[in-house]
């Protein structure tokens, strides 16, 4: 089975302060966060993985980087958050599931060994972290079956956080594309679940990683601890 995977790419990464994309931060192995994110799909999904990455800020740097995966690019990547691009990408993907991160996770390929029967299932999901929850995170909360019930960066008595690691299933797909369109230019994707869940009752399964290793890196110390992992 084919799995359609959408790397977000085009943000300025302004809270790293980087003067080329997030994604291409170098990483104490010599890889970037880009390659390390490829090298991880590559080596669990093989010959059946197309990768499709959103590009904005500066894209001929990551063109360059890697020429062999296909792009799409925001045109608004200055002016809008991450829901716009993945809404691209979901629009643009073909027919089924997609599985998506933000380019800026450095997480152990075992995550994706983990998410690998859901994907097989169909199975929506978000990949999550229970150990903390940052101010700064997107968090979220279950109802009484398991499932997902609230995400966001606003959310009380919250379980843990969001990685940045996510699945929609081919059923859910077209959902949560209105979702995305009915989010304001600054939301995250995040609220675009969030609006298929209260809408459409989506099912999206909170698949715990807490135990593997991952980390978004928004700013140096988040850098300092991809680092000290790899």
């Amino acid at each position: 089975m084919t799995v359609h995977t959408v790397i977000l790419a085009a943000g300025m990464g302004t809270r790293l302060g980087k003067p080329w994309p997030k994604p291409l931060t170098p990483l104490i192995d010599g890889r970037t966060i880009m390659r390390q994110q490829l090298d991880n799909l590559t080596t669990v999904f093989g010959d059946n993985l197309r990768v499709t990455t959103v590009v904005g800020f500066k894209l001929e740097l990551i063109l360059e980087a890697f020429p062999n995966v296909s792009y799409i690019y925001n045109e608004s990547y200055d002016q809008t958050n991450t829901n716009r691009s993945l809404l691209k990408a979901l629009r643009l993907a073909p027919p089924g599931g997609v599985l998506w991160m933000n380019g800026d996770v450095v997480f152990d390929s075992e995550v994706l060994v983990r998410a690998q029967e859901l994907i097989d299932t169909d199975q929506s999901f978000i990949c999550v972290n229970t150990s903390a929850v940052g101010d700064e995170e997107v968090k979220y909360t279950i109802d009484d079956h398991g499932f997902v019930a609230l995400l966001s960066k606003q959310v009380d008595n919250a379980l843990g956080e969001a990685v940045g690691i996510n699945y929609v299933s081919g059923s859910d797909r077209a959902n949560l594309i209105l979702g995305l369109a009915a989010c304001e230019d600054s939301d995250y994707f995040e609220r675009g679940i969030e609006i298929t869940i209260a809408q459409d009752g989506t099912k999206v399964i909170p698949l715990d990683i807490t135990d593997l290793f991952a980390v978004e890196v928004d700013f140096e110390e988040d850098l300092s601890r991809a680092n000290a992992h790899l």
